[in-house]
């Protein structure tokens, strides 16, 4: 083979990668013909365009690191298959190449390389992460006696039960982590983390989610090395007692019971929670009320409350020290006060529990304490960008929870509203009265509200089917009361307590935190309070989420661009019609929409727990009827007929629910009537429907389902999930 003279290996290029890559496009240029867009006067004046935008939004591209990390994140939890992340990532490169080749020269294409072969290390990274944190789970439900370790013990007061976190070793058979329930009344002071206890429990595999698009406690569990989940039987006997050691677990404990016993109910509950992070003594109706009110955030300790602690801490520090002009002339005290500030964040991080959320928040707060040591604008899109880099390379999994998504997206959203010109020019201090500048701010803090509440939606309607429509209102009132009466209130009050001169403060500050609770209750209870949605499509979510960065990093006029795929993707979401049929996964709780867009369920003593995900993934705020009340429902002991009313047609659906032997001569005729049949029973050849047999075989295959009759389209967990590594399908049929 004669190879030309330019590309030979004694050519005069060869030396040098440039000429190479030169000639390798003028070669490929050749081959394409007249497909040789760079040459285009069209796209030559596109490309030009976008460069030009580009060089004047040149300090924004860092900003979409995490973003393009959490496209390869992402992606690789939808594809959920080895051989579709091996071509994710091989695309990724592809194009990296392939943009390097055709314009490394130009300002957008190394924005694609980069972006490119960032997306693809975010999804080597999280798979790097499944990976590096798969531990055996637990096949199927067992009873049995065992010998563990102690690591974690969780008080849930409300719910009158303790979380053992248990370490096995690996051994009896057993995952090397589980997790039981005990109930409250036989909890033992001696149960703490270090000590060897002997327990009979049951134990089951991590929950699946129910329903397509349900909670999916199984994802969280194998991230956690949780390979089994279960309810102590009996007594817990204590082996061997934990050796005394400086834990932050005791004194969250003991600094938790201390605040609970200076103020009672909801007060003290929620009052421990601001302190130590402690949420298991809240009742339910109250963190309801304070999720349908869009105060929730307040309950889970994170920016706001790091945020808290550190000005607090800075602004006290300061003052102190600038008391004594000695000190003030011999240190820089912004940098000394700067240094308790980030000692305190990271020990209410510790103490708090070292959450995600939490140890997001103190990240920020670091970086922003950094950059006021060093002079620099600290409250920024970079310092967001930056925490988000440090969480997904440590816990890439984090993209997919809501703690995450909700987090970024309220400071992303209130940082793009304040660095706005008009609305900077809107905050800016200036010589007014006091009225004007009382009303100033308020409206500001109205506005911010009201955007993080439209930021935040979207998230909240995904993840729970659930939104609140008055959270910018309240949180006008809470935010403040929280951040500058509460949380300091209860400060002075844990200092006063050191000398016995706290109860006037603990009385005050019990007082603050029921009109909190009562502002959760009042604004919760009002009409319209909730918006409710049942599921909607993910990639609905996409478009609402991917409009929303591209409004919020860019500057110039074209990040108004982004409202075109968020009006998009709300019309989707806000369109989306609920199924007809839900079908849990074991193929015991079924539930069916009427016209009236109500609901009836199979079994009416269905737990609290499974009748709330069915609700909520149904998108119906209120409660369930029996489907006997139906009259559209014929049922008896061991099954329903029930008939629902299309636009097209009728349809019979058949559910079983006992486990009485039924004739297969009369369950055949019965499922030859039917058009759908649901058992929770593993049903004989014999049984055949008109369209769809969900038995335990099918479901075993697919998960849970919803069902849409007027669209003919039938929705599954495993659809929604993918073979992922945790989950327990039985087949790899689809």
């Amino acid at each position: 083979m004669i190879m030309p003279k330019e590309l030979s290996p004694d050519g005069p290029v060869a030396a040098t990668r440039s000429g190479w890559l030169s000639s390798v496009v003028a070669a490929l240029s050749t081959g394409l013909g007249g497909l040789q867009f760079p040459e285009s006067p069209k796209w030559k004046a596109m490309g030009k365009r976008v460069e030009n935008l580009l060089d004047q939004e040149r300090d924004q591209l860092m900003l979409w690191s995490p973003v393009a990390i959490g496209c390869g994140v992402a992606s690789w939890f939808a594809l959920a298959n080895e051989s579709w992340w091996i071509a994710f990532i091989l695309m990724c490169v592809g194009i990296a190449v392939m943009s390097r080749i055709l314009g490394s020269e130009t300002r957008w294409m190394r924005s694609m390389f980069w972006f490119s072969m960032l997306a693809a290390l975010g999804c080597a990274l999280i798979w790097f992460r499944s990976w590096s944190v798969a531990a055996p789970v637990l096949e199927k439900p067992i009873v049995t006696r065992f010998h563990a370790e102690i690591e974690n013990v969780e008080i849930i007061a409300a719910r009158d039960q303790v979380r053992l976190l248990l370490d096995t070793q690996g051994k009896q058979g057993l995952p090397p982590r589980v997790r039981v329930n005990l109930s409250l009344d036989k909890m033992d002071e001696k149960l703490r983390p270090g000590a060897i206890i002997k327990l009979r429990a049951r134990l089951m595999p991590p929950a699946q989610a129910a329903l397509p698009g349900a909670y999916d406690f199984s994802r969280r569990a194998w991230f956690m090395g949780l390979g089994a989940t279960g309810q102590v039987l009996g007594d817990v006997k204590i082996t061997q007692s934990a050796e005394p050691f400086f834990a932050f677990d005791d004194i969250r404990g003991s600094l938790s019971d201390h605040i609970q016993s200076q103020m009672t109910g909801g007060a003290g509950a929620i009052a421990a929670t601001l302190a130590t992070g402690d949420r298991g003594a809240i009742a339910e109706e109250d963190a309801e009320a304070m999720r349908r009110s869009g105060l929730a955030h307040l309950l889970s300790i994170s920016g706001l409350h790091v945020t808290a602690v550190v000005g607090a801490t800075y602004l006290f520090v300061l003052k102190l020290l600038a008391l004594f002009p000695s000190l003030a002339l011999r240190f820089r005290l912004p940098i000394v006060a700067a240094g308790f500030a980030a000692a305190a964040a990271l020990g209410y991080t510790l103490l708090t529990g070292a959450q995600v959320p939490t140890i997001r928040a103190c990240v920020a707060a670091l970086l922003v304490l950094i950059a006021l040591m060093m002079g620099r604008s600290a409250i920024t899109l970079r310092m967001v960008a930056a925490g988000a880099l440090f969480v997904l390379i440590l816990w890439p999994e984090s993209l997919v929870g809501p703690s995450f998504q909700l987090s970024f997206a309220a400071v992303t959203a209130i940082i793009a509203l304040h660095e706005h010109p008009r609305v900077k020019a809107l905050v800016a201090k200036r010589d007014e009265s006091v009225g004007k500048r009382t009303g100033r701010f308020v409206f500001a803090l109205f506005l911010t509200g009201l955007v993080v509440e439209i930021a935040l939606m979207p998230i909240a309607l995904f993840h729970f089917h659930k939104a609140g429509v008055y959270g910018a209102l309240a949180n006008i009132i809470a935010i403040p009361l929280t951040t500058f009466i509460i949380m300091p209130l209860e400060a002075l009050a844990l200092m006063l307590d050191s000398v016995g001169l706290g109860g006037p403060i603990w009385w005050l500050c019990e007082k603050m935190l029921l009109s909190l609770i009562g502002l959760a209750h009042f604004v919760s209870s009002s009409p319209g309070a909730v918006t409710m949605l049942p599921t909607f499509s993910k990639a609905a979510f996409a478009l609402t989420i991917a409009g929303g960065l591209w409004l919020c990093i860019w500057k110039q006029k074209w990040r108004y661009l982004g409202f075109v795929p968020v009006t998009i993707g709300a019309i989707w979401i806000f369109g989306t019609r609920a199924p007809d049929v839900y079908i849990t996964g074991d193929g015991r709780h079924v539930a069916v929409r009427s016209e009236a867009g109500d609901l009836a369920m199979l079994r009416t003593r269905s737990g609290d727990f499974i009748r709330g995900i069915i609700l909520e993934n149904a998108g119906v705020d209120g409660e369930a009827e029996a489907i006997d009340q139906w009259s559209n429902a014929n049922c008896n002991t061991d099954s329903c007929t029930i008939t629902v009313d299309t636009a097209d047609r009728k349809w019979v659906i058949l559910a079983t629910r006992s486990s009485h032997y039924i004739p297969a001569i009369a369950l055949s005729a019965a499922c030859r009537r039917a058009d759908i049949v649901i058992s929770e029973r593993r049903l004989p050849k014999s049984c055949e429907p008109r369209w769809i047999k969900a038995d335990r075989t099918m479901l075993g295959q697919t998960g849970g389902m919803t069902i849409n009759l007027e669209k003919l389209k039938i929705s599954t967990v495993r659809q929604w999930s993918g073979q992922h590594q945790w989950t327990g399908f039985s087949d790899q049929a689809n």
